[in-house]
């Protein structure tokens, strides 16, 4: 791993001596952390500074800088706590099937409640161990089934893209709460207006609103992907 990640890779993984200089520590990692995602969470994750993270924590800017480097490490340490580790004791049972729905369900849970990790976790980067239990439960969730390691995790990959997509689509509209139906009462106007000359849309417009609202988008997405990867499964049983 080149040099320009190994202060991340450390502050990740460990080990993590002591501060060797200065007054007695007052804060660690978990704390520092806690505080950069209250901020990101109310403000997003712009308005993460190391300044601002000091001030909430009581102390100056060049005390933090003992424990961090620099906004990027804090971000790592961040998304490493915000995401996980995973709730083992709290394991879906039953098949593949049953326990991946379950995991990306407490997957979108978490991108909803911290919307600004979806910036913070694009492109190659250092995964700490909490976000790393993620991928492993999901992974581990399809032992057995036939596929290569390679397409478990483009499976767990799916999952994530679709998870974040949604997220995101939530994040744009400025709600957590149901982004398709928003989207379909915009389309929803234009097609009064311009209905005939987009007949199918309009149709299926139509069918759309009498689904009480509900975040259809998500639901569908997760059951084709999971549909798709039975279909697999049992071509490799055969």
């Amino acid at each position: 791993m080149g040099d320009e990640h190994a202060e991340t890779v450390r502050l990740l993984w460990g080990p993590h001596p002591k501060p060797a200089r200065g007054p007695r520590p007052t804060l660690d990692l978990d704390r520092i952390a806690r505080a950069g995602i209250e901020i990101a969470d109310s403000d997003g994750l712009s308005d993460v500074s190391m300044q601002r993270v000091a001030a909430r924590l009581g102390v100056t800017k060049m005390a933090l800088y003992r424990y961090v480097p620099g906004k990027a490490e804090l971000v790592a340490l961040m998304v490493d706590v915000a995401i996980g580790p995973y709730p083992t004791a709290k394991q879906a049972g039953g098949g593949w099937r049953d326990q991946l729905e379950d995991w990306a369900r407490r997957l979108i849970t978490v991108f909803r409640r911290h919307s600004w990790a979806l910036e913070a976790t694009v492109g190659p980067r250092v995964m700490g161990p909490g976000e790393l239990s993620w991928l492993e439960r999901a992974v581990s969730a399809l032992d057995g089934t036939g596929l290569t390691g390679a397409e478990r995790m483009d499976a767990a990959v799916l999952l994530v893209g679709h998870a974040r997509g949604i997220t995101q689509q939530a994040r744009a509209t400025g709600s957590a709460g149901n982004p398709e139906a928003q989207l379909g009462a915009i389309l929803g106007d234009l097609m009064q207006a311009h209905g005939e000359r987009f007949p199918a849309l309009a149709s299926a417009l139509t069918s759309a609103a009498r689904s009480n609202g509900q975040d259809q988008a998500w639901e569908f997405g997760v059951q084709r992907i999971l549909d798709g990867l039975a279909v697999l499964i049992d071509q490799r049983a055969r």
